[in-house]
């Protein structure tokens, strides 16, 4: 068992800005493995940092971790006009993973926030939390054990479901459904198919594909995620996440990429090569996936 000295000590790193980023993002998915109220305490405290990207992950974690006690910190944070719309929309995307239908006419009133990826995000949460009430459960289990915004269609073949994905006259959580069927099913044309997304819709749709193909972690995205990083026209949203998936997937081309853009102009972008690189390391020196050897002290 952890002690509360322990958990405080991995707090305090993760709060700590004078702390190298990978460190405290290490801190922070300890924190996320081991779960509980402390862990969320910790967590919720972080949203005063001046990095976009380590509070952008503070709300993926607490989404991901399910806690009832994260939702008043998370609906603080997408009501804040101060915080980052990155920052905004991984809040709302967190209540919907949450689950609670409680946050239900929040995340609706939001739904029309001014900021796109803030708007989009609240529209897939109320969808998620729909179709948890009309389904009466939880959608399947992700191989990736993630909680989606949108549970996976039930359709298996990689070309009805990359038409679906690309076609912009369908609902975005229906987009989202044949997005997470595609990576579910995986393989080298599941793969390909959402590369071409990277080329398609709003910036919150584009970057949800880079941290699609960052779990799927296939080698012939390595050349979309790299043009999509390579750009400036694209948003710092998208390329950020394109960045950490060139670190999941970890292959030693990957590395010269992140290295090239470890100076970016945007501060969200190098924050996001310098933990990649981080990742990159920690996955081609250890068979499990970043962060979880971190959660070896629960033995």
């Amino acid at each position: 068992m952890v002690t509360e000295q322990e958990v405080e000590a991995i707090g305090r790193t993760l709060l700590d800005p004078a702390q190298p980023l990978p460190a405290r993002f290490r801190a922070l998915f300890t924190l996320r493995n081991l779960g509980g109220r402390a862990a969320v305490g910790w967590i919720s405290r972080g949203f005063g940092d001046s990095s976009a990207l380590l509070k952008h992950e503070l709300a993926y974690c607490l989404g991901q971790m399910r806690e009832a006690a994260a939702i008043p910190v998370l609906l603080r944070v997408l009501q804040d006009p101060r915080q980052e719309p990155m920052v905004r929309h991984e809040a709302g995307e967190a209540l919907g993973a949450i689950g609670n239908p409680e946050v239900l006419d929040v995340l609706k009133r939001y739904s029309e926030d001014p900021v796109v990826e803030v708007a989009e995000t609240c529209q897939l949460a109320v969808r998620r939390l729909e179709w948890l009430q009309e389904n009466a459960e939880e959608p399947g289990g992700s191989p990736y054990l993630s909680v989606d915004p949108a549970p996976p269609a039930e359709e298996t073949d990689v070309a009805k479901l990359r038409d679906a994905l690309l076609d912009e006259s369908r609902a975005l959580f229906d987009r989202y459904r044949a997005m997470f069927a595609l990576r579910n099913l995986g393989g080298r044309e599941a793969a390909l198919a959402l590369v071409d997304g990277l080329r398609s819709g709003s910036a919150l749709f584009r970057h949800e594909i880079g941290y699609v193909l960052g779990q799927l972690r296939h080698e012939a995205s390595v050349p979309g995620l790299t043009a999509a990083l390579r750009s400036r026209a694209e948003s710092a949203m998208v390329r950020h996440e394109c960045a950490e998936a060139l670190g999941a997937i970890a292959l030693e081309g990957c590395r010269e990429t992140l290295r090239a853009f470890a100076g970016d102009d945007e501060r969200v972008v190098r924050e996001s090569c310098e933990v990649a690189l981080d990742m990159l390391a920690y996955e081609t020196g250890s068979q499990f996936q970043y962060a979880d050897g971190l959660c070896k002290l629960q033995a």
